[in-house]
């Protein structure tokens, strides 16, 4: 095992009812209270988030219209409401998404420049507000890491940051408030979990890490098990619990400390079709993964074999390739670039915007040409 430090201050409160415990944990005297499209007055989550504030004498400020691929444009006006109402932290009603948004927000309180900057490198987050969470969705982890994703829509850049102070103070996980997420979106999140795990277990540089690779391991059968029984009973309380915490372990730093270098060339590729096409990142993510293993199994063939067998059962890379697409497929995600109108004439313009971000990460192998090598074994 390589040397590493881990780092995690995220206090995580998880079970049943603990949404209405949230204002007992906010610091805050005043937050800005992000949510989606509205989709959690109809659920009760809401009243529930918002009881609790008052119990605890905590004033909000609302803005709703966190889009599924949060974008920059929110991320200003949200900034505004922030300074203009005077709020001293921010409380992310809902999944990745508006998680992201409230920590773009969060960096840029303070910012006296356009907070893009700390995406394009050009600035460094040294402050920001203290960020709450109550998670509706389970698939990015954000409730318990430090980075955020967000788009430009002017440049079509779907770009990065990571900070310290961009962790959660608190994140509560209810599994209640799973029960009426959408079956595309639970596909959706299943994808992008695993895949979050499976990019450090297929580019780490040091091969002997035996508690990761079997943590990892696990989880991605546990993910894969809950989410065929939460599609069938959407109100499987255990299965929701086990799917909410292994998409939260699946990036919250655990599975890849003392793995060495390793990279993220699937969500670098991804976040190009979310960015140009705004489709939803796990479908992207689903459609690139299998298309990247292809492209890779010669160098890969060993650990694809060992890991298929461990998680599928099956006893051969090529074996292991196919039983993703059939996992893939049989819970709705799509595999090919042509379903979702994606047409194969793009794929040049797609490793254009992909390179952009390559760089911004150091991937220096994945050159325009090679990018496009790849997608071509989605198309």
């Amino acid at each position: 095992m390589k040397d590493f430090v881990f780092y995690n201050p995220t206090q995580i409160v998880f079970g049943e009812g603990k949404t209405s415990e949230i204002g007992k944990y906010l610091q805050g005297k005043k937050c800005l209270f992000l949510y989606g499209s509205g989709s959690i007055k109809r659920n009760g989550i809401y009243d529930r988030v918002v009881e609790s504030l008052k119990k605890h004498d905590v004033k909000f400020v609302e803005k709703s219209g966190v889009k599924p691929n949060p974008v920059l444009s929110f991320v200003y006006e949200a900034i505004d409401t922030a300074r203009k109402e005077q709020v001293d932290c921010i409380l992310a009603v809902g999944g990745g998404s508006v998680i992201d948004t409230a920590k773009a927000v969060a960096a840029g309180f303070y910012y006296n420049g356009d907070v893009w900057d700390f995406f394009v490198d050009k600035a460094k987050i040294t402050k920001a507000l203290p960020i709450y969470v109550v998670l509706t969705l389970s698939a990015t982890a954000s409730e318990m890491n430090s980075g955020a994703v967000i788009t430009n829509e002017s440049t079509k850049q779907k770009f990065n940051i990571q900070a310290v102070s961009l962790f959660p103070k608190v994140s509560i996980l209810d599994p209640t408030n799973t029960y009426t997420v959408p079956q595309n979106q639970v596909a959706n999140g299943s994808v992008d979990a695993i895949v979050h795990l499976l990019e450090g277990y297929f580019t780490k540089s040091y091969p002997n890490t035996p508690i990761q690779d079997g943590f990892v391991e696990t989880l991605v059968r546990t993910i894969i098990a809950t989410t065929k029984k939460i599609l069938e009973n959407p109100k499987d309380y255990d299965a929701r619990a086990n799917f909410m915490w292994s998409a939260t372990l699946a990036l919250n730093g655990l599975t890849t400390a003392g793995i060495g270098n390793y990279e993220f060339p699937n969500h670098m590729m991804g976040h190009s079709l979310s960015a140009l096409y705004d489709i939803a990142h796990g479908a992207s993510l689903s459609i690139v993964f299998p298309a990247w293993l292809k492209y890779n199994e010669s160098n890969i063939s060993k650990r694809l074999a060992s890991f298929g067998k461990a998680v599928f059962g099956k006893t051969n890379s090529k074996d292991t390739i196919t039983a993703f697409e059939e996992y893939f497929h049989e819970i709705g995600a799509p595999i090919r670039l042509k379903e979702v109108n994606i047409d194969k004439a793009d794929i040049d313009k797609i490793a254009e915007n992909a390179v952009s971000l390559a760089t911004k990460w150091g991937l220096k192998t994945y050159t325009k040409e090679v990018i496009a090598k790849i997608l071509e074994l989605a198309a």
